[in-house]
């Protein structure tokens, strides 16, 4: 990612910014109620269609204080940082804290990105099989998977080797998967699939569905786990000891309940160029204090699965949304204008 990538968008960016601060000479002729009115933002999120929710709910209370917003931009995560933080886009608004901090830090961290609040908290990750050949073969541990007898029951390719969904190249999840299979030693026993997700994830429920054994790697808060249940249809399955990738290589990865699934809770945060944060303190403010909760995203992410996936379908579920919670959103944005007001 470098200047060039982004010409235009970073052309529009610093007018916006520009364009602020010469509305700054006229507070007198100003809208209270917005603040951002004459300024462009650019919202951003990864390939997976179900952000498109959460960012949409930022987008639409940016548009009530004002601000002209964009249609969305699509880039992975490594990408989308670095866009941030040069500022070619304004907001991403799933950073995955602590997954993403490597991201995070080679963007330029806290100098060039604004990252206060927790926009949806407690997202789990991790590795999942079917309850049925769980229990009937009493898998728990990822790391039973050096057993070649254990990997080939999840074998469908007939190579041998235990066929894992795994994690689109990107997103930050890959690595930690690529990580695991080193350290525990698993390389000659699981084939780690990538691509796209949904096709993965498809093929995986397919399978389920015709009674085969499956192994997958997935999140929460998503539809996943709402069509393949934990404790009902499928079971996480620990790791034999907390291990990850870069600066999180010392983290004990352990649950408050002496869960180990090898990956840390993470929280779903929003993150800003720290310029135009610092320009427009109402929509900091409203960055550091929206909340969606894991259950409501899951919700949504359901009802795209079955087949309420279009644009008007999501900006539908967000009115929804917003409607629902009018109180705690207008809330918001009067926290947002007394922001802007001081």
């Amino acid at each position: 990612m470098t200047q060039a990538v982004f010409p235009r968008l970073r052309g529009r960016l610093a007018a916006v910014l520009g364009l602020c601060a010469a509305l700054g000479a006229g507070p007198a002729l100003a809208d209270a109620t917005k603040p951002g009115a004459g300024v462009t933002v650019i919202p951003l999120k990864s390939s997976i269609a179900e952000e498109t929710f959460q960012t949409l709910l930022v987008s639409k209370a940016l548009e009530e204080l004002g601000y002209t917003v964009e249609p969305i931009k699509e880039l992975e995560y490594a990408a989308a940082h670095v866009a941030i933080a040069n500022g070619d886009g304004t907001f991403l608004a799933d950073h995955w804290d602590p997954l993403h901090i490597d991201f995070f830090n080679a963007a330029g961290g806290d100098a060039k990105i604004f990252r206060q609040g927790v926009y949806s908290p407690g997202a789990l990750q991790g590795y999942l099989i079917d309850k049925k050949t769980a229990e009937k073969y009493n898998i728990t541990n990822l790391g039973q998977f050096k057993d070649p007898k254990i990997a080939a029951l999840f074998d469908h390719d007939g190579d041998g080797k235990a066929d894992l969904a795994g994690c689109t190249p990107g997103w930050g999840c890959e690595k930690v998967i690529e990580h695991h299979l080193g350290v525990y030693g698993l390389r000659d026993t699981i084939t780690h699939n990538q691509g796209s997700y949904s096709a993965l994830i498809a093929d995986t429920i397919t399978r389920y569905k015709q009674g085969e054994p499956i192994f997958y790697y997935t999140w929460t808060p998503y539809w996943v786990s709402g069509v393949l249940v934990p404790g009902k249809d499928v079971t996480w399955l620990n790791v034999p000891f907390s291990s990850l990738p870069g600066a999180r290589k010392d983290v004990n990865t352990a649950l408050p309940d002496g869960s180990n699934y090898g990956f840390q809770a993470n929280d779903q945060r929003i993150i800003a160029n720290r310029a135009f944060a610092e320009a427009h303190p109402d929509a900091a403010t409203l960055f550091s204090i929206m909340q969606v909760s894991a259950n409501d995203i899951s919700a949504e992410n359901l009802r795209m699965r079955d087949g309420e996936n279009s644009e008007k379908d999501i900006a539908r579920h967000a009115d929804a949304w917003i409607a629902a919670h009018r109180d705690t959103w207008n809330g918001w944005l009067a926290k947002a204008r007394a922001a802007a007001a001081q």
